[in-house]
């Protein structure tokens, strides 16, 4: 393989796509377009601003924003100029941002489409920033460079630069469910090498290798998943992405787009089945679905409303696809391909195709070139060119989870005699009841999501006789609490009769508020954070626990 990085897809939808769309940005009822070759003027005069501040070669650049077109032309822009990019959630407090440009060394920061820059920009000291056009209903980056004065003002570069293999690519901090942010460094062999799996027989994306690819950007893309399977893939490939103007817009964005490639996280999933059953009950779905000349006309409705009617692949990752979302999507002919990976190893470890009916409950078989292997201690061990190079400045981890080319993925689970993979939960979220047993939550949680009444779920219990569910109702929960209170006994019974004792649910409580980012009791891919759960609603376990009725509504 060569040691250079030859085949920089950018450079050559540049030429071949120049006057083709790629960056779509909506404004209200109208999306703004960019052409390749219209990016590729204003991310060559932006790395010939980057390259005015003279900072030593491959120094690190922040970026943070929502996602947005001037997103995808900054992190270009970097790669041109051979720095280093070192992308933030856009969510991140000024104390937190403070702590990661100081500690990742970030010469510059770009930032953009934000709305609490107000208080972010308390974290930025003594490092020059760049600010892409002010958003409606955001903040604006004041004492900032100018987009607009640096687009007026640059002359394109010329050349085209070409990183090495083993070039640093990137820097990213986990969003952390656990513990503090870690800084995974990747380098371009991983992401380059990631063309072996979209290339494989099983081409999850579903890409088209001619350019004709519509993908649609919502997800952080400062986060592994949204960064190779939706920015990457249009780079190598060719196509064009469009981003989402707001959460409230979101339905009607992706609805306008149809992209034929979709990826979302298991929570998507789930609100979009709710939005489903909102409109059309489980009950006469699951007849008119029996009905052969109106089966067919009411999936592609369903299909079209959700803004798949174009898709060739619907991919779930980040986390855990619980199976019974799986089974659900299949009675409308949807086969969720459900990844299983991670920001240290690019994204790529197994995956579970669903249109395959075996591997059910798994995360699927390892992809190529990547080898599984189960630890001393049940954890899960992956070996692959697609692992990072090292925590960044934090030797004693990478030493403790990184042994003769093996990475220790924290990840607790077991290998069947077909090969898949099955995860029974983190090593650290497991906890111990005041019995002394070993509760694993992320098993006993994917029994309770089957009862289709909750958006989250959390096995919560340390120090607990028996351990106790958390749950955030949906919509069909909440419209009539005395049923559900009803129906979620009987199946608390139902689930707690095939448990060994000490894992059998005690307690269902019903929470108010829905756990978000906002709130910091999940990750902005919206994955729970155990130990903030406990902050939270620790001190009413012992009294939740004492209740005489199996079900609580707090």
């Amino acid at each position: 393989m060569s040691d250079k990085f030859y085949d920089f897809p950018f450079y050559k939808w540049e030429k071949e796509k120049a006057n083709d769309p790629f960056l779509r940005q909506p404004f209200g009822d109208n999306w703004e377009e960019y052409t390749w070759a219209e990016v590729g003027i204003m991310a060559r005069k932006l790395a010939t601003a980057i390259k005015k501040y003279n900072f030593p070669a491959k120094s690190h650049i922040g970026l943070i924003s929502k996602n947005c077109r001037e997103w995808v032309i900054a992190d270009l822009a970097i790669m041109m100029s051979g720095h280093i990019s070192v992308p933030f959630f856009p969510t991140l407090k000024s104390y937190e941002l403070n702590n990661l440009i100081d500690f990742g060394e970030v010469k510059l920061l770009f930032a953009g489409k934000l709305e609490n820059w107000d208080e972010q920009v308390n974290g930025v000291k003594n490092v020059p920033l760049i600010s892409f056009p002010t958003y409606e209903n955001h903040s604006e980056v004041k004492n900032s460079v100018k987009w607009e004065d640096i687009m007026n003002e640059n002359e394109p570069m010329n050349e085209d630069y070409y990183p090495e293999m083993d070039d640093i690519w990137t820097i990213i901090f986990t969003s952390g469910t656990t513990g503090d942010p870690k800084g995974a460094v990747l380098d371009y062999r991983t992401v380059f090498l990631t063309k072996i799996i979209i290339e494989s027989e099983v081409n999850p994306l579903a890409v088209d290798k001619n350019g004709n690819n519509t993908f649609i950007s919502y997800m952080p893309l400062n986060h592994i998943f949204e960064r190779v399977v939706i920015e990457f893939s249009c780079l190598r490939y060719g196509g064009t992405i469009s981003f989402v103007e707001s959460l409230e817009t979101f339905g009607k964005n992706l609805s306008d787009v149809q992209p034929t490639t979709f990826a979302g996280v298991p929570r998507i999933y789930n609100k979009f089945r709710e939005k489903v059953l909102e409109k059309m009950p489980q009950n006469r779905l699951d007849i008119l679905l029996k009905i052969p000349f109106l089966s067919g006309i009411i999936k592609k409705k369903i299909k079209k409303s959700l803004g798949w009617s174009r898709a060739n692949a619907v991919v779930s990752g980040a986390a855990f696809l619980p199976q019974v979302l799986i089974d659900w999507y299949k009675t409308l002919d949807v086969n969720i391909l459900n990844g299983y990976g991670m920001t240290e190893n690019c994204c790529v470890c197994s995956y579970l195709d669903t249109i395959n009916l075996e591997g059910k409950g798994s995360v699927g078989i390892p992809w190529d070139a990547v080898d599984i292997k189960i630890g001393e201690e049940g954890e899960i061990w992956t070996k692959s060119p697609y692992l990072l190079k090292e925590y960044y400045k934090n030797k004693e981890l990478t030493d403790e989870v990184m042994k003769d080319g093996w990475f220790n993925t924290g990840d607790k689970g077991y290998l069947d005699d077909k090969g898949y993979l099955f995860i029974t939960g983190r090593v650290k979220d497991i906890f111990k009841t005041s019995k002394g047993k070993y509760i694993e939550p992320s098993v006993i949680e994917a029994e309770f999501e089957k009862a289709n009444l909750f958006q989250q779920v959390c096995v919560v219990g340390l120090n607990l006789p028996q351990p106790i569910l958390l749950g955030v109702p949906n919509e069909l929960a909440l419209s009539n609490k005395q049923d559900t209170t009803i129906k979620i006994n009987e199946f608390l019974n139902k689930i707690n009769s095939g448990m060994d004792n000490y894992k059998r649910i005690e307690k269902i409580v019903f929470v108010k508020e829905e756990w978000t980012p906002d709130n910091n009791l999940t990750t902005p891919t919206l994955k729970i954070k155990r130990a903030k759960i406990d902050e939270r609603f620790s001190d009413n376990y012992e009294s939740w626990f004492k209740e005489k009725e199996n079900v609580l509504w707090e």
